[in-house]
């Protein structure tokens, strides 16, 4: 079944294109089966209403879900190839239309950006956000360069990608390592503790400047699914205490929507092997994807 029972065609009309990276070969810890996401979090969406929260009809946004790139678990060059040739046909085949991928380990994110971001004309305009308990900016980690804890460095090492143009928001299981290479890097990241601190439209006004201020017109905003409390979300392979709750999520997309043109985002890392019975890491996936989409769409 596709996301929402949405059509599988891309056509001039369609305004995103949602597709799914069933590959978690790069994740550092066993327990999660990631890959096993993007359908499960499909599934969910036959028993969500068609309705989103501020009460837009989901059949009706131009959504087009056009399954699962083919992925061979261990065939690492091979499968970046294949997700880089996928994005890059759907940003040529309609330049206006948002690509949303849904994962996966958070490596999966890096050659989604990659694709976008070579394929697209006003580069100097281009930021990332990436929601993440952890920074995964280590340089190396088990199988080497590519590695759900290195994806931030990966995407950081782009050229057209610096420490003016990306965030990582949501931390607070930080590496000693990773720390070193943010301090000496000069890359901003914002502790998901401050939100209790300053308040959330204080911490959102923290982003929304950061940005601003680089001259960012365009975001690629990638989630992974630990950024949020594991309260709400325990399925998934790091569940670290103090993360976001849904509202404060919620709020933060609508607010950065509505500020920035958002030109693709991703959610990753839900593992539903570790999630409840009921389903409610999954059903929180669809839940922010849908609900994203709705801010996007009637920006």
């Amino acid at each position: 079944m596709s996301f929402f029972d949405f059509e599988n065609i891309i056509d001039i009309n369609t305004e995103f294109v949602i597709f799914g990276i069933p590959w978690d070969y790069l994740t550092s810890i066993k327990s999660p089966n990631s890959a096993i996401a993007p359908q499960k979090i499909r599934e969910v969406t036959n028993d969500l209403a068609l309705t989103t929260e501020l009460g837009f009809k989901i059949p009706e946004f131009k959504v087009a879900d056009i399954g699962d790139i083919r992925i061979i678990p261990k065939e690492v060059d091979m499968n970046l190839k294949e997700i880089y040739k996928n994005v890059a046909s759907i940003c040529k085949q309609n330049s206006k239309s948002v690509p949303i991928m849904i994962g996966g380990d958070h490596f999966c994110t890096f050659p989604v950006f990659k694709a976008i971001g070579d394929n697209f004309s006003e580069k100097k305009k281009i930021g990332v956000i990436i929601f993440d308990a952890h920074l995964d900016l280590y340089e190396e980690w088990d199988k080497g360069v590519y590695s759900h804890a290195t994806v931030c460095h990966r995407i950081y090492d782009l050229e057209y990608m610096n420490n003016k143009n990306l965030m990582i928001i949501g931390t607070r299981d930080i590496d000693i390592p990773e720390i070193e290479i943010a301090n000496a890097e000069n890359i901003t990241y914002l502790n998901s503790y401050l939100m209790s601190e300053l308040g959330l439209k204080n911490y959102v006004d923290k982003i929304i400047d950061f940005f601003r201020t680089s001259g960012i017109e365009y975001l690629y905003v990638s989630i992974d699914i630990d950024a949020f409390d594991p309260s709400i979300a325990p399925g998934t392979g790091f569940a670290i205490p103090g993360g976001f709750t849904y509202r404060q999520f919620w709020k933060m997309l609508n607010i950065i929507s509505d500020n920035f043109n958002i030109i693709g985002f991703d959610l990753v890392e839900v593992a539903p092997n570790l999630d409840l019975a009921n389903k409610v890491t999954s059903n929180l996936a669809a839940k922010i994807i849908i609900e994203f989409i709705s801010f996007i769409s009637n920006k």
